[in-house]
């Protein structure tokens, strides 16, 4: 047997009969987080959202999924694009270790393929079970996927999570389940490069879409290599020297990857190496005496990552990825928002003079592990005082887990841009007992409804 032909036994003997109760319990946590954020992510403040829903909507696609907040329906694969893309938007998209998305480039093929064959809530659960941990195992043996550099994760190990949910939903045999991953491996790629624009947030929908096109196109007979995690293949092209192959197999699912270390629910709408910052000022802020009027400097000490050292972002979007911003706007606004990241929030007045007071220094004994890492602010005071906070672990990182009513005011929070409280309430009712549905239909006719409640009209397109 090849490398990938074990991989393909172990996804298709993950069944939901003998899924634990905790996998079962975070795939709905999954779920209605993923759907949260991507209803939010439609209306994303640089208008990503109206732009990726205007571009599927052009294309004209045979209705079978639904657009998140559209109010249409197109191709599963466009569908997958246009509700992958928005779900990455705001970089509020859950994470987990190693560094990964592993939502935005799965759920939305999921539940595009889902809503076309009419598969059952246990279906998707198990889809999600099998595109989380094959995502994890893969990010595992993937060593040479730095943070920040070279390749972007979702478009490389997001894109064959799409692939193990479609060979889960269309319960594809051994020869079909190997040739997709063949195929999708002619698909990956995204460059890390792009971080801070549009294009980042359309490697979670170019995954979702790719690896859902990959599993059909197997179904149908299509050809490909049937070992790319061979020699040869995705290992030794895109990781040359610095892999584990061996990882991608080595206790697949003993235990889930989802339930053991867990899942990441991220508090704040930026890229997750920016909340440990931002939670040690929102913690200055509280402070005994601390006069934000008073605050003449800020130090911030942060282990060696360029890739979030950005002084001077270039919009709100850019923004998302800046230490220095995100900690200038915990100072000055008490939180950190969606709305912390339109380019008028970035260039007002205020923003504009704080921001050159925030000093970053990358310190290089700190550890850039993600759960190893620690931050340490420092608010300087107009009057010599000095206010400070270290933050090692977060609220919401694996295994430090959100509470039910914590995951529950975000959901309400990113739904209610798009949908009134009623039907946020009821779509979050229905994904809480996933498992019972007989299909994800009634899902995502709320979440595909287009805002004001009308069908193919053209408010999405703003």
């Amino acid at each position: 047997m090849t490398t990938t032909g074990d991989l393909v036994e172990k996804v298709r003997a993950v069944s939901y009969e003998t899924l634990p109760r905790e996998a079962i319990e975070m795939a709905r946590h999954v779920c209605l987080d993923g759907i949260g954020v991507t209803l939010a992510g439609a209306t994303e403040p640089l208008g990503l959202g109206s732009l990726v829903t205007r571009y599927v909507r052009g294309s004209a696609g045979s209705p079978q999924a639904s657009v998140v907040a559209g109010g249409f329906k197109t191709s599963m694969t466009d569908a997958a694009f246009a509700n992958g893309t928005m779900a990455h938007a705001l970089d509020f998209d859950n994470t987990w270790y190693p560094m990964n998305h592993p939502t935005s480039p799965t759920l939305p093929a999921i539940l595009a393929l889902a809503e076309h064959y009419g598969s059952s809530g246990r279906d998707v659960i198990t889809a999600i079970v099998a595109a989380f941990e094959v995502q994890a195992r893969l990010r595992m043996a993937s060593t040479g996927l730095h943070t920040g550099r070279g390749f972007h994760k979702p478009g490389m190990t997001g894109l064959m999570g799409a692939v193990a949910a479609g060979i889960s939903l269309l319960d594809l045999d051994q020869e079909q389940a190997e040739t997709a991953f063949g195929i999708a491996g002619s698909r990956a790629g995204s460059l890390s490069v792009n971080t801070g624009t549009m294009t980042k947030s359309s490697h979670s929908g170019h995954a979702a879409r790719m690896g859902l096109e990959s599993a059909v196109l197997a179904s149908m007979g299509w050809t490909a290599t049937p070992d790319v995690f061979g020699p040869s293949g995705y290992f030794d092209t895109f990781m040359r020297d610095d892999q584990d192959p061996a990882l991608l197999l080595r206790d697949f699912g003993s235990p889930f990857r989802m339930v053991q270390p867990g899942v990441g629910f991220k508090k704040h709408p930026s890229n997750y190496f920016t909340h440990r910052a931002i939670d040690a000022a929102l913690a200055i802020r509280e402070r005994p005496g601390f006069e934000l009027g008073a605050l003449r400097s800020v130090d911030v000490v942060f282990p060696p990552l360029e890739y979030v050292n950005r002084p001077n972002p270039t919009s709100g979007l850019d923004g998302k990825f800046s230490v220095q911003y995100t900690t200038a706007l915990a100072f000055l606004d008490g939180r950190v928002t969606i709305d912390s990241f339109t380019s008028e929030r970035r260039f007002a007045d205020d923003v504009e003079d704080l921001l050159p007071r925030v000093a970053l220094h990358l310190d290089p004994d700190i550890p850039i592990e993600f759960e190893k890492l620690h931050v340490v602010v420092t608010a300087h005071m107009a009057d010599g005082r000095e206010f400070n906070e270290r933050i090692d672990e977060l609220t919401g990182m694996p295994g430090v887990p959100l509470s039910r009513g914590q995951r529950m005011d975000k959901y309400l929070m990113c739904a209610e841009r798009v949908l009134d409280h009623d039907d946020a309430v009821a779509l979050a009712g229905l994904i809480e007992r996933l498992d019972e549905l007989p299909d994800v239909r009634g899902v995502m006719e709320i979440a595909g409804a287009q805002p004001g409640g009308g069908q193919d009209g053209d408010g999405a397109d703003g």
